[in-house]
């Protein structure tokens, strides 16, 4: 009677797991740099309010890298991409230097469009590490040819530079174009593509700060979900990147660190707003490291920041989470396991 029992416990969980909703489309956000810190100043300084703050599954990350307690945005965002901790400097391999899939990769496989949609130079670490295996990060010329794989269909961002100013000559840009992307270089243009496989750089190196640059980040993170929406057969993966929140916490220069995390913070309305219409979409906000190692005093009503580093710190970062497969970020876990949550919710 035991073993029946036990039998048909056994099916009924595998049935239960089998029937799982799954996710059809992803959007994962990630604020380079962004710490609990970063994201409670913005949430001060925006009238006490953020679109983060309202997304309801919530998990604490640990973030070290295989060789260092304190990781680089190359490890990191490896972590969150492949599921594996690798060393330091490293892009979308293992701690011995063997390539990893990612996530988009992975998406792309299952017949999912994919897009990645960042401020910075698109061969910068966070981003490379969702397309490109190599062993340093700085290896950008190299990175940039990974690009030419046709994982990503949307690509958004800076760098052009490492596409046409190469020492071997070689013009990625036609390269590009061969392979059917329509190339845009500003947001307007972006507007009047018409197919799905577009490259856009904003900039030779990274973006301007988003004083100069304005709502760019908001304005392509909507027009890749409009486009990816309209044939969604299989859905999506977008992998968005609020690079500047890190370098202006690098530079310990408080309030345009907090314009940058309240742009990022906008993008996240954009994907929530949409997780909400459709239903099948999974909303996954993080970060690779703390940066800057900040702390909030006060003088009167006040915040007054307190920086102990120019450097990455190994304070542990939040993951937030909404929609199918939401449930899954909780308690405290390790960077990588952001990707086998992220996995299990799409498969």
């Amino acid at each position: 009677m035991k073993k029946i029992f036990l039998i048909i416990l056994l099916i009924g969980c595998t049935f239960w797991a089998y029937c799982q909703p799954k996710a059809k489309n992803v959007i994962l956000l990630i604020g380079d740099g962004t710490g609990l810190t970063q994201l409670y100043a913005t949430y001060e300084a925006n009238d006490r309010f953020l679109n983060i703050y309202t997304m309801p599954n919530v998990a604490i990350s640990i973030t070290n890298c295989s060789d260092r307690k304190v990781t680089d945005s190359g490890a990191g965002g490896t972590a969150i991409a492949t599921g594996q901790k690798t060393h330091y400097y490293a892009i979308g391999v293992d701690k011995d230097n063997k390539p990893l899939p990612s996530i988009l990769e992975i998406s792309k496989d299952m017949g999912k469009h994919t897009g990645i949609i960042v401020s910075c130079d698109l061969c910068h670490a966070t981003p490379a590490s969702f397309v490109a295996h190599v062993a340093h990060r700085d290896s950008l010329q190299d990175i940039a040819e990974y690009y030419l794989n046709q994982k990503a269909d949307i690509f958004l961002g800076g760098g052009k530079r490492n596409f046409c100013q190469r020492n071997d000559k070689r013009n990625l840009l036609d390269s590009l174009k061969n392979k059917g992307y329509e190339l845009v270089y500003n947001i307007d243009d972006l507007a009047k593509t018409k197919g799905n496989k577009i490259a856009g750089f904003y900039a030779d190196k990274h973006l301007p700060k988003f004083k100069e640059r304005g709502d760019i980040m908001q304005q392509s993170l909507r027009y890749t979900l409009d486009k990816f929406s309209k044939d969604n057969d299989k859905g999506f993966f977008i992998m968005l990147e609020g690079s500047q929140i890190d370098m202006e916490a690098h530079g310990n220069n408080f309030e345009t660190m907090i314009e940058e995390a309240r742009d990022f913070d906008q993008c996240v309305k954009i994907a929530l707003d949409y997780a909400k219409k459709d239903g099948n979409t999974l909303v996954v906000v993080t970060a690779d490291h703390e940066t800057g190692g900040l702390t909030l005093t006060a003088e009167g009503n006040e915040d007054k920041p307190n920086w102990s580093t120019t450097g990455h710190t190994a304070a542990p970062i939040i993951i937030y989470a909404y929609g199918v497969g939401s449930e899954e970020f909780h308690g405290v876990i390790q960077n990588n396991e952001t990707f086998d949550k992220i996995l299990k919710a799409i498969k």
